[in-house]
């Protein structure tokens, strides 16, 4: 009977709170005065709030909610280790934006339930705490409501989630819901668990608490229970904590659970947040799994997810080319719809993960070409920038952007100077339409700077000048002032590269002065016979070519520290090798008249450079490259570039054909084309 009576006193209770779901009252109209108003102030600054949060049911601290260690069992043990899927069916389904890595929450629930009809109708994260507050009557509306509040507060702009957090945060029902969450916290769903953690984490309460650690905790015991989607929404939350005992315990079996279950995933967009929560030092089989589990599933690959896959790949610093490649095809087809700030990612992952597409990159480059007149210059700027850390040289983006800057040079601060230059110089570009115009404009800009620019900075800009064979008169006297008072002293760090960059300046100076004439007679070095084993085949090529060693010079050290791999030097009909011995005891044929355009003699220098050293999927030389082979025509050479790669993976006779097409081709007697100049 007094069960009966019991039953029947929560029964009235029950229906009393459902009477007023329908009409409780809204904090959103009652807040906007509030929300706008007055200094922010950080919640988690309120001393009983945090202490609060940190002692909530301190009864509870006995060893069923102890922290875990590293050598503590993450998985369930006895009976809940044998619990299967189907026994325990999750109360939540996710759903995936199109836009966003983000989850929602759709509850499964009897929709016959006014609270959450109600709960649906809510439009700011305090409507749902007033609702939990006034007609909450279980685990399951307590959770809804904390994930309504999440959901509600990442839809707000960065500066209303500030005040909001506030008003979260004090708010009575959140405490109340915070107590009641760390009371049933073992008699959640899976999906309840899951969800409330993953809008705690990202609601920016803090992780010592003793609710978040309690939620960590029951994650590890019931982590066999969970369903995929479940171990998705884990893993995504994981990904956005610090690592402490508990968490690092929950990843490591979390880990395990994967592996185990890796075969059975089909969701793409799950794989992917798995690859986010383990991150770089997941161990490389796991991530070939991972990797082998996204390619079953690339036929469904949609744009979102390719977009997507990039970063969760950059986030396990693991390059898989076919995954690679099917997302690049994928972008490539919907390249339209791409956000600025998209495009930039990409080819920042790219850059990390050391992956090249030309056809990719010049699809992007394409895009904000045909599309520029609709970005802001500091935009292109940015995606230059990003171009050149790839080595990838977009001709005509680059063009387009020249005429922009003469067409208005104010936009130019030190700072996007300073980019541009770089730029500029890395990928040796110079402009086919009003180059000398560019790069007064530039010099201009650099002078108007120079009394705000620091040592390094001036160093860099008249380095990158430099190196595309501009002289700044006034910048350059400026830098060579500070050097004669030892201004240019550096760190350690950057003593070397500056150094470097400074004789790099000295040797412009010198050899691009409108003044400087070839020299009769250019004094070498042979330094070894011996060369290093990426340049072997290229000898034993050479001496089959020419049939003695004595008909090239190999190891050539120059003035100005340049070094050649390889010269030899022909009569001046250019159609007869000259042995070394014959050449050096007859110095006259190293002379170049100026009066004639004939040589008496002529040398060649064969520079076996690395891929790097040219831009992308070309043989256009980059910028040092570039002024190298600038200065050695300066010196009489005639310069032949070969990428060495290629050279090493042709068969021996294709090399030998290949060095006999360079030294006899027209081509390799071509003048080099003017370079710009100006003192002023």
């Amino acid at each position: 009977m007094n069960n009966k009576i019991s039953y029947l006193l929560n029964t009235v209770r029950c229906v009393h709170r459902y009477s007023s779901v329908l009409t409780f009252k809204s904090s959103a109209t009652t807040r906007k005065h509030i929300l706008w108003i007055g200094r922010y102030r950080d919640p988690l600054g309120n001393v009983n709030f945090r202490k609060l949060l940190l002692n909530i049911l301190p009864s509870l601290h006995g060893s069923s909610l102890r922290f875990v260690s590293q050598k503590t069992d993450v998985y369930s043990t006895g009976a809940e280790a044998l619990v299967s899927e189907k026994a325990s069916q999750s109360s939540l389904e996710v759903e995936k934006f199109e836009d966003s890595g983000s989850f929602k929450a759709k509850h499964a629930v009897d929709h016959s339930d006014p609270f959450f009809t109600s709960l649906q109708k809510c439009s700011c994260p305090c409507d749902a705490l007033d609702l939990a507050a006034e007609a909450a009557v279980s685990i399951k509306h307590y959770t809804n409501s904390l994930t309504m509040a999440w959901r509600l507060y990442k839809n707000l702009s960065e500066e209303q989630q500030r005040y909001e957090k506030q008003l979260i945060f004090e708010h009575p029902a959140f405490v109340k819901l915070c107590q009641q969450l760390l009371r049933d916290a073992r008699r959640m769903t899976r999906g309840d668990l899951v969800f409330s953690l993953h809008a705690l984490v990202n609601l920016g309460v803090p992780q010592n608490t003793l609710l978040l650690q309690t939620l960590v905790r029951v994650c590890q015991e019931r982590l066999n229970q969970l369903d995929n989607r479940c171990i998705s929404v884990l893993a995504t939350t994981l990904a956005g904590m610090d690592k402490d005992k508990n968490v690092s315990a929950l990843q490591a079996g979390l880990q395990l659970l994967v592996e185990q279950r890796i075969s059975s995933i089909r969701d793409i967009f799950i794989l992917q947040n798995l690859m986010k929560c383990l991150g770089k030092d997941a161990p490389v089989f796991l991530k070939k799994k991972l990797e082998m589990a996204v390619l079953r599933e690339t036929d469904g690959l949609t744009f979102p997810n390719a977009l997507r896959m990039f970063l969760a790949l950059a986030a396990m610093n693991y390059c898989s080319l076919p995954i690679l490649n099917a997302c690049g095809k994928k972008i490539q087809e919907n390249i339209h719809d791409i956000p600025f700030r998209q495009l930039i990612l990409i080819l920042e992952v790219c850059h990390t993960l050391q992956y090249r597409n030309v056809k990719l990159f010049s699809a992007l480059a394409d895009y904000v070409n045909s599309t520029a007149y609709l970005w802001d210059k500091r935009q292109i700027i940015l995606f230059l920038s990003a171009c050149e850390t790839l080595g990838f040289q977009p001709t005509e983006l680059l063009d387009i952007f020249a005429e922009k800057v003469t067409e208005d040079p104010d936009f130019l601060n030190l700072k996007n100077l300073l980019t541009v230059l770089r730029v500029y110089s890395r990928l040796n570009h110079v402009p086919r339409v009003q180059k000398h115009l560019f790069f007064e404009i530039l010099h201009s800009c650099l002078n108007k700077c120079l009394p705000q620019i620091s040592n390094t900075e001036l160093l860099k800009a008249v380095y990158s000048l430099g190196i595309l064979g501009y002289l700044p008169q006034r910048a350059l006297d400026e830098l060579l002032q500070k050097d004669s008072k030892d201004e240019l002293i550096l760190p350690d760090d950057l003593k070397e590269q500056n150094t470097m960059m400074l004789r790099c300046v000295k040797t412009c100076m010198e050899l691009d002065s409108p003044s400087f004439t070839k020299p009769a007679f250019v004094l070498t070095e042979n330094m070894s016979s011996l060369v290093s084993l990426n340049l072997k085949k290229a000898q034993e090529a050479l001496i089959e070519l020419l049939g003695d060693e004595n008909m090239f010079l190999q190891n050539v050290q120059l003035p100005y520290r340049y070094h050649i791999d390889f010269e030899i030097r022909m009569d001046s009909d250019r159609k007869k090798v000259l042995p070394v011995t014959a050449t050096d005891d007859h110095p006259d044929s190293h002379v170049q008249s100026e009066a004639f355009p004939t040589f008496l003699g002529c040398r060649l220098a064969f520079l076996f450079a690395p891929v790097s050293a040219f831009c992308l999927g070309t043989t256009h030389p980059q910028g040092k490259l570039a002024m190298k082979k600038r200065h050695l025509n300066k010196l009489g050479y005639h310069v032949i570039l070969i990428q060495n790669k290629k050279f090493q993976e042709m068969k021996n006779e294709d090399a030998v054909e290949f060095l006999k097409r360079k030294i006899y081709s027209e081509d390799a007697f071509s003048f080099p084309e003017a370079t710009v100049q100006n003192n002023n």
